[in-house]
């Protein structure tokens, strides 16, 4: 299991491990599973569960470690615009461009072509109501780049406001 979460290209499903290793029950794949997570404690990788799957990743703390091996500048930033236009899709998908422009109070239109192409949103279908207009959601690249098991784990609404509240 261990080698096929290795090279997955992307997070592995109990599913696809299930129809990998057919001799594996449910059970053993959790068991394994745990059995990993518990063996990388500590160490320069860490399994993760992101994205509905498994993948091995760097310990995010050693990242700069791994910037220097490589000599890589930084990953291309996304620009406020897009971040503000991500987190407004995030929590409010599915989610059409006019929507977002009443939420924002300006046209997204550009970071919205950003998102797309870093495949970060996906189309989600289109509104039921005139002009049809596209619904816009995250993607499991979304899931990946952010290191997310899935939606649920972003912080609420309340939970922001509280940091934006002023404290007396």
């Amino acid at each position: 299991m261990e080698t096929l979460i290795y090279v997955a290209e992307e997070p592995l499903t109990r599913k696809q491990m299930a129809e990998l290793l057919p001799e594996a029950t449910p059970a053993d794949i959790d068991a394994a599973l745990h059995s990993l997570v518990n063996d990388y404690a500590g160490r320069g990788l860490v399994l993760r569960e992101i994205a509905g799957g498994w993948q091995l990743a760097t310990r995010p703390e050693l990242s700069e470690y791994v910037r220097r091996y490589h000599r890589a500048r930084p990953a291309a930033r996304l620009s406020l615009a897009a971040l503000e236009t991500l987190a407004v899709i995030a929590y409010k998908q599915p989610i059409t461009i006019p929507e977002i422009l009443e939420i924002r109070g300006v046209s997204s239109s550009s970071a919205i072509k950003t998102l797309l192409d870093r495949k970060l949103i996906v189309p989600k279908g289109r509104k039921e109501c005139v002009g049809r207009p596209i619904l816009y959601g995250t993607s499991k690249e979304f899931l990946v780049q952010f290191g997310l098991k899935d939606l649920s784990v972003l912080p609420s609404l309340e939970d922001l406001a509280e940091l934006d509240a002023p404290t007396t």
